[in-house]
């Protein structure tokens, strides 16, 4: 195929993968609304209720005997299954598998989603990540993959509709406002870096972007537990606000160590592209000032012992920064990095 026949395949890609990903985020959504059991039924944190109260129940069969284990069984058991729905169950023929349906149509919105990466690169001749609507893309793209690597992992399927939510919205702005046709780059960015320095940027910025859903999450979820609302409705499906930090927290710690690389590594470029490491320039001031916004929630976490509250709002803060260093600094302010 030409280049002009691969450009084109990745545009329809690209209409395919938003239809995709914006049914999947309905199915998920409906999903949250109409599953009959809770995520948190779902959740780690839920499994080790279940598994200590079993544990306590077997205890007291040696101790107290048969009686003394039953009791304990009738208290265990709606312990672990306190949030589930009142709803009866529909018969199986008339209820549709939501969470199914979503989690397949993520995934063929996954494949389109590579696929217009890889098609763009193969129009380009190069790393498909050097302007602002293939960067935004590509960390789309990784925001998804670290949401399924994290359902897959942590089985945290009702983060699905706020991910994707989220990815909507990115390539909704990739495609209406910083749509570029295939072309060259500027001499600067023909360097192997560009697939070190800028892919390591797109990963972490994509898992930040999980671990930002999960605290957003976390905030909503907290104010309700707090008001007393937590098991009402969607909410119930949602698991605890701890565990929601927890999720948050260890997704900011898997990321933090790749934003850290990107800063370093496009240091080095920097030096070998423009004769020195640091010049602070826009884009490298903010970079460092989200990895301090970072460095700080784990470290006030780790030292200071914050979580809850005071923690989420770190979190958010360095989301924000994140956030502005890739749409603000481009836009607001003019460097070296204006090529982008």
């Amino acid at each position: 195929m030409s280049s002009a026949e691969l450009a084109e395949l990745s545009d329809k890609l690209m209409l395919s993968t938003v239809v995709l990903y914006i049914v999947a985020m309905v199915a998920y959504a409906a999903d949250l609304g109409f599953r009959r059991r809770p995520a948190a039924a779902e959740t780690g944190a839920d499994a080790e209720v279940k598994t200590k109260a079993r544990t306590e129940a077997k205890v007291l069969v040696g101790a107290g005997g048969a009686g003394a284990a039953a009791d304990a069984q009738a208290t265990a058991e709606p312990a672990a299954e306190a949030t589930a729905d009142a709803e009866e169950d529909e018969p199986t023929g008339n209820r549709i598998e939501w969470a199914r349906l979503a989690v397949l149509l993520n995934v063929l919105g996954w494949g389109a989603h590579l696929g217009v990466l890889v098609t763009r690169a193969a129009a380009a001749g190069r790393w498909p990540w050097a302007n602002m609507y293939e960067f935004l893309t590509a960390i789309a793209f990784a925001a998804v993959t670290a949401f399924l690597i994290v359902m897959w992992r942590f089985r945290a399927r009702f983060l699905g509709a706020f991910v994707m939510l989220a990815a909507v919205v990115a390539l909704g702005i990739a495609n209406i406002w910083l749509y570029n046709s295939v072309g060259p780059v500027v001499p600067a960015l023909n360097s192997y870096w560009i697939a070190i320095h800028v892919s390591a940027a797109i990963v972490a910025t994509g898992a930040f972007t999980v671990a930002g859903a999960s605290t957003v999450l976390y905030m909503l979820k907290s104010r309700q537990e707090a008001r007393g609302k937590a098991d009402e409705g969607g909410w119930a499906r949602i698991p605890a606000a701890d565990a929601l930090d927890r999720m948050a927290f260890r997704v900011t710690t898997f990321a933090f160590p790749i934003w850290t690389a990107a800063i370093i590594m496009g240091a080095i470029w920097a030096d070998e592209a423009w004769g020195r490491y640091w010049g602070w320039d826009p884009k490298e001031i903010w970079s460092f000032v989200t990895w301090i916004g970072y460095a700080a929630y784990l470290h006030a976490r780790a030292t200071a012992g914050w979580k809850g509250r005071r923690a989420a709002i770190l979190s958010l803060v360095a989301f924000a920064a994140l956030l502005f260093n890739f749409f603000g600094v481009n836009y607001m302010f003019s460097g070296l990095h204006s090529y982008a």
